[in-house]
């Protein structure tokens, strides 16, 4: 699902609302504020079971500190790490299978990288615009990205400079499927855009919080305002909405898998079904038991190269909770 949208539904939510497109906050739905996780079925689709090869598309002027944090974050999904780590997060969305009883794959690999500096479709994009971006990336001489209809996965990450239409204002990343008129095949993708200098109350929460909004005071006597353990509010937030797509991508990559609901257009994925819950006891403005470092910044996921994330759990098919590897519980 859009992941703007949840974290709509989510602000709504501290109201002890739901939140509709079309009538904003509304009656309450349920105990969570998000999709009814009873309604969580699997309608006969595949699931991405073979390994997963993500090539990115960095789209615009990007920073180097924050494409190298990105860039340790998708490595840790298959590397070892200390516990809690970024692989055992991992090993919840490979409890989702197809009918043929295939799991989720366990292998993910940083495949390929495409740099659209030149803004290939200006700076300001639509839905339609990012299959454009990976028709380019994949046709570009002298050194395209390779379609990959087996295994491949492209990740098209906007910078700072680029608008993105919806952008902050009803959605902070999406995923899909590339239509063959297009770019040739169908693929599956995600979109995420940086929102550190856009809308970082918006589509960087924990980080910040939104524009005229106050944080309720946490158990300590400061703010639930999250530190991000990479030094970038903006980064650390798309950590997690990179996660978010990446888990809902793999186990409901033709919108026909696993989702909750009965609108295939609007699915209730497992991702949403935990939004904005990082650890035991989160739930409404409390994001759970996290870590902090010695600086004081928050995390609840170990990477590579001593990297530490902040990245909201999914739900467990098993458990039939919201879940992450770093539960006290």
């Amino acid at each position: 699902m859009d992941n703007a949208l949840l974290l709509l539904s989510f602000f709504c939510f501290h109201l002890g609302l739901s939140w509709s497109l079309n009538t904003g906050c509304n009656q309450a739905v349920n105990s969570g504020g998000t999709p009814d996780p009873d309604k969580l079925e699997y309608h006969m689709g595949p699931v991405l079971a073979s390994p997963l090869k993500l090539y990115i598309i960095w789209y615009g002027n990007w920073n180097q500190t924050h494409q190298d944090t990105i860039r340790d974050f998708l490595s840790s999904f298959s590397s070892p790490a200390p516990r809690p780590s970024v692989a055992e997060w991992w090993t919840t969305v490979r409890l989702y299978t197809d009918q043929t009883g295939s799991n989720v794959t366990d292998t993910i690999t940083l495949s390929g990288e495409f740099f659209d500096t030149k803004l290939s479709h200006g700076p300001r994009l639509n839905r339609m615009s990012m299959q454009a971006i990976i028709k380019n990336a994949i046709t570009s001489q002298p050194k395209p990205l390779p379609l990959d209809p087996r295994n491949g996965y492209y990740l098209v990450l906007t910078s700072a400079d680029v608008i993105v239409d919806e952008f902050c204002r009803a959605v902070c990343a999406y995923h899909y499927f590339t239509f063959p008129a297009t770019v040739g095949v169908i693929v599956p993708y995600a979109w995420v855009g940086y929102s550190g200098t856009q809308c970082p109350g918006m589509c960087a929460y924990p980080f910040a919080w939104p524009m005229g909004m106050s944080p309720p005071p946490s158990g300590e006597g400061g703010s639930t305002v999250m530190r991000p353990p990479n030094g970038d509010v903006g980064v650390d937030g798309m950590i997690s909405v990179i996660a978010h797509e990446l888990a809902e991508s793999a186990t409901n990559p033709l919108v026909n898998a696993w989702y909750a609901g009965n609108n295939p257009t609007a699915p209730g994925e497992i991702a949403d079904l935990c939004l904005g819950v990082y650890g035991s006891g989160g739930g409404g403005a409390y994001v759970g038991q996290v870590s902090k470092d010695a600086a004081g910044n928050d995390y609840n996921l170990n990477g590579i190269k001593g990297r530490r994330f902040m990245v909201q759990w999914v739900w467990d098919l098993v458990k039939k909770r919201c879940f992450g590897p770093n539960a006290k519980d």
